[in-house]
């Protein structure tokens, strides 16, 4: 539980997903379906699925803290939006035009241009909005990358 929060409802999950090399790999095709992203090991037990589907169930809302949380929730979802257990590889890239089903808010920092984590904050959002909130950040001298400024992401629908 995260301290203060749990009178509120808010509770806490693990999930695992070991990154590797391919995630910070600038994407260099022109056609973003040319990019291949390595594989990774990704861990969400039973228990903590059945606990996010509640969670959606009653309505709430889930946030993926980082990117690798949320690239493990897609992982695990079904194409109807149930998180399943899961214990394996993944290699999802995650472009704008994908379907969310599984998260509903990102907490994340300010990723790279032509980056894998910058499409995906892309997809989650809209491009223009995140064209728009990267302005804003360069001109705030924000700073980028893995210990750069953060935002808190409500999901386009």
């Amino acid at each position: 539980m995260f301290a203060g929060l749990a009178d509120k409802g808010v509770i806490r999950e693990t999930v695992t997903l070991h990154v590797g090399l391919g995630t910070f790999l600038p994407v260099t095709a022109e056609d973003t379906s040319r990019h291949r992203m390595h594989a990774e090991s990704v861990q969400l037990k039973a228990p903590a699925a059945a606990r996010l589907n509640q969670v959606h169930a009653a309505g709430r809302h889930i946030l993926a803290v980082g990117t690798t949380s949320l690239r493990t929730l897609e992982s695990a979802a079904g194409a109807d939006g149930v998180i399943h257990p899961i214990s394996g590889d993944t290699d999802i890239f995650i472009t704008p035009g994908y379907a969310f089903r599984a998260a509903d808010l990102l907490l994340t920092n300010f990723h790279l241009p032509r980056s894998t984590l910058f499409m995906l904050v892309a997809a989650f959002m809209g491009l223009d909005v995140m064209k728009a909130a990267y302005a804003e950040a360069v001109a705030r001298n924000y700073r980028f990358y893995s210990y750069g400024d953060a935002c808190l992401l409500l999901r386009a629908t």
